[in-house]
């Protein structure tokens, strides 16, 4: 039976949530939390209650997002400045050739968005783009968009980038379990959005790259590749065996609990990136001349960017935490049940909805998280659980227009207008989610 005061006081929660930052362009962290509040007040809870729902949504989510979405921000900063990310581009672009040049850059930006946001990859690896338009005279976007399919189905879908860290916490899903489905969906999602429909796209929208200036071209020494790639890979596949190793799949005769604790703690993901750090701080720090001071300098001002991410998860915390104490949580799963709505298809279209009225993929994911989360129930197996952060991934990446600083950043650095922003990005940004929410939904048939 549905309680219709409380269904409301979720609806009149989110609505203030969505005037507060679209209308009065008030910051999503305190808009959450306003909202949060509202839910708690409408719905009857008691005033010192709803603090105490603040208090323990807020702790119970930072605990984790707050050390992996920071050890994740630094290891991205040093990866950046050491040149890595452009150093894998270039040697992919020599390995594949000019021909098969977009399926390198899409390569490129699902391998580099694992360590480094989004924005500051694109704008690293927008030179490479742009000399193979000068040198082939072909669509800017043949090039273009396979790198920002990349880009945008790693940030979105695979850990530790912030976005899937946080929702997964949210809906306690094990990070291992989102990494291999992450994967296992970004990969035909990236090549279905990245090289085959810029070679649609690019036929319909020619772009020339700007002019290029005296002075615009630097020469740098890169990394190793072999370096960046096997760095990248720590953190991943360190989690990933520890998923594999607590798992029903292994066999634990073979191996002591104790030495499975071990591992456990060495899989963990704070403990991966902890490592992943330290070897990015020697290798591609101390050994290639950087000084102590401007390593503390670059890992220290990444921490402004992950600090705003780590807040935000935490007012998505304190929603989920709201729903679940005035039952409204339960409520919706039991209605949802009855009507045969999917709880996949209720956490896709929550994110895609909440993404394309306010713009932020962030915002989006972690609202539907909170909303998504109370609906679980305790037997939902952990692929399962993953498989719906994917599709609260897929629905938060859906119709990226002007209400989202991404669309002006690609619409800028590729010289597009509005409407072939539109045409393109925008597209390809809803193609991603449709097509990650079917990908999604067959491997579901399957675990």
């Amino acid at each position: 039976m549905i309680d219709v005061s409380l269904l409301l006081s979720v609806v009149i929660g989110i609505c203030v949530l969505l005037v507060l930052i679209l209308r009065f362009k008030i910051q999503a962290f305190i808009s959450l939390l306003i909202a949060s509040i509202t839910v708690g007040v409408l719905s009857g809870m008691k005033p010192l209650l709803i603090i105490d729902t603040i208090q323990i949504g807020m702790g119970g989510t930072l605990g984790f997002v707050a050390v992996v979405v920071g050890l994740g921000a630094m290891f991205g900063a040093i990866l950046e400045h050491s040149g890595g990310a452009e150093a894998l581009a270039r040697f992919l672009l020599l390995r594949f050739g000019e021909k098969r040049s977009s399926w390198a850059l899409m390569l490129t930006g699902f391998i580099v968005a694992i360590p480094v946001f989004f924005d500051v990859a694109f704008i690293i690896l927008v030179p490479m783009v742009y000399a193979l338009q000068r040198k082939t005279g072909k669509s800017l976007l043949l090039y273009g968009i396979p790198l920002l399919a990349g880009l945008a189905i790693t940030h979105s879908f695979i850990p530790p980038t912030p976005g899937p860290v946080a929702v997964a916490d949210i809906v306690k899903a094990d990070l291992g379990w989102v990494i291999f489905f992450g994967f296992l969906t970004g990969i035909p999602v990236a090549i279905i959005c990245g090289p085959l429909f810029a070679k649609y796209v690019a036929k319909k929208i020619h772009v020339n790259a700007p002019t290029l200036e005296m002075g615009d071209r630097v020469t740098h020494s890169f990394p190793s590749v072999r370096l960046i790639i096997g760095i990248i890979a720590i953190p991943i596949v360190l989690i990933v065996l520890n998923t594999l190793l607590n798992s029903p799949l292994f066999n634990q005769r073979f191996v002591s609990k104790n030495m499975l604790e071990w591992l456990a703690m060495i899989g963990h993901p704070f403990s991966a990136l902890i490592i992943a750090n330290l070897i990015a701080w020697y290798a591609l720090g101390r050994r290639r001349g950087f000084t102590r001071g401007k390593l503390l300098d670059i890992t220290t001002r990444s921490m402004g960017p992950a600090g705003i991410i780590i807040l935000l998860t935490g007012a998505g915390g304190v929603f989920k935490q709201m729903l679940v104490n005035t039952g409204t949580g339960e409520m919706l799963a039991q209605y949802f049940a009855e009507q045969g709505v999917g709880i996949m298809l209720f956490a896709f279209i929550a994110a895609a909805l909440i993404r394309v009225l306010q713009g932020s993929s962030t915002v989006a994911m972690i609202t539907a998280a909170g909303l998504t989360s109370p609906l679980l129930a305790d037997t939902i197996s952990e692929p399962q659980k993953a498989l719906i952060v994917i599709a609260i991934a897929s629905g938060a990446t859906m119709m990226s227009h002007v209400n989202d600083s991404g669309f002006w950043l690609v619409s800028k650095y590729l010289g597009l207008t509005e409407k072939q922003t539109f045409g393109s990005w925008t597209v390809m940004t809803s193609l991603l989610a449709i097509t990650g929410f079917v990908t999604v939904s067959l491997l579901s048939l399957l675990v």
